[in-house]
């Protein structure tokens, strides 16, 4: 049987819910998004593409006043919404409808769970599985120009035409290994932390060289950052174009009192200067009459060298443990958490975050305490 790769274009609110309530009957269904953002804060979606078995469908969000019918299936609990490398599209969705789609199962997770390759991309995955080439010559399209061009149309509407198939295909090798659960859970947790509000008075805490500053600077860089942060949302432009992170760091560090002071600091936006020179200096003088009580404690700093063998011991058992299992260790563990266990074991009992004691804590969680208390005992010794 061919897979129907040719694009149906859908613009019409009577089109798209009879579509979305045929498709609220099928089990699963392969979505993607075309978006743009290169001048904004907020991804502006150009296509919305979903594959269902029979043909590939091209929603022009650009022709809608309201998306209801869309939005009840994105977030219908018995509809599979299948991506690959989700975060984006997820963040899309949010956008465009104020709600993020669940349940999902992402191709690129659950191909690294399937003995694929770790962070693949989908035309590699698609060749690897079903042999299919899937061009990419359309990726930095503009999606906001209608008429979308035919390689335009082409290229999306590949995009959904075999993910169906190849979520197939990952069900039966993960459904085999036992690994289906995992997958599901790593996807729900992708769900779950898109849905969270975001926390704007804690960016400051994003910013690398924070480590540095002592709590009165941190206050400055609390203060700054929720000032970017509103303000890149509220004008709808990118964060780094009022300033980037050395910057923020820079004022917290020298909290300048006279726009002079702020020009010499290097990187530092001309019309950022101009237009929110005195804001600047307001936000940095108020965070300043703060009392010590109310500035956030002071960052961790990196690990030290003395702790780089108890470092090396952890990722040295990851990657037995990641052979063991043939899977990559990347999908196991992150950096942060390796540190988060070092840091825990120094200040007294080692613990695990939250994503370690899931169902990695069978596979590595216990291990990782273990080792690490061995590592400590033989320092200690």
């Amino acid at each position: 049987m061919a897979i129907p790769t040719d694009p149906i274009w859908v613009d019409t609110l009577e089109a798209l819910t009879e579509l979305c309530q045929r498709w609220r009957t099928q089990a699963a269904i392969a979505v993607d998004t075309e978006f743009m953002r290169s001048d904004t804060f907020y991804p502006i979606a150009g296509l919305i593409q979903i594959g269902d078995g029979h043909g590939c469908y091209l929603i022009d969000p650009l022709a809608f006043d309201e998306l209801t019918p869309l939005t009840e299936l994105m977030l219908d609990e018995q509809v599979t919404k299948v991506l690959h490398a989700c975060s984006e599209d997820l963040e899309v969705f949010n956008t465009l409808l104020g709600a993020v789609p669940g349940p999902i199962f992402d191709t690129q997770i659950g191909a690294a769970f399937a003995g694929c390759g770790f962070s693949l991309g989908y035309a590699a995955l698609a060749r690897d599985l079903l042999g299919v080439d899937i061009p990419k010559g359309e990726t930095r399209s503009d999606w906001l120009q209608r008429p979308l061009s035919v390689a335009q149309l082409k290229y999306a509407a590949l995009d959904v035409a075999h993910l169906l198939i190849v979520y197939g295909k990952l069900l039966q090798r993960l459904k085999t290994d036992d690994r289906l659960a995992w997958v599901k859970a790593d996807c729900a947790d992708l769900v779950e932390a898109a849905r969270q509000p975001v926390d704007l008075d804690g960016y400051y805490t994003r910013v690398g060289l924070g480590w540095k500053l002592q709590p009165r600077g941190l206050a400055v860089l609390r203060a700054l950052s929720y000032w970017r942060e509103t303000e890149a949302r509220a004008r709808n432009i990118p964060r780094n174009r009022l300033m980037k992170e050395p910057q923020l760091y820079e004022l917290a560090r020298q909290m300048p009192d006279n726009i002079n002071q702020i020009k010499r600091i290097e990187g530092m936006p001309r019309r950022t200067i101009a237009e929110d020179g005195e804001t600047l200096l307001d936000i940095i003088a108020k965070a300043l009459t703060q009392t010590p009580d109310q500035w956030p404690e002071k960052f961790d700093p990196p690990l030290g060298r003395e702790y780089g063998s108890w470092m090396k011991a952890l990722k040295a058992y990851v990657a037995s443990q990641a052979e063991v299992h043939e899977l990559p260790p990347e999908v196991l563990i992150r950096k942060k958490e390796y540190e988060a266990i070092v840091r825990s074991a120094i200040e007294g009992e080692p613990q695990l975050s939250g994503r370690l004691n899931g169902w990695r804590f069978d596979v590595i969680g216990a291990g990782l305490l273990q080792t690490v208390q061995q590592v400590r005992a033989g320092e200690n010794a």
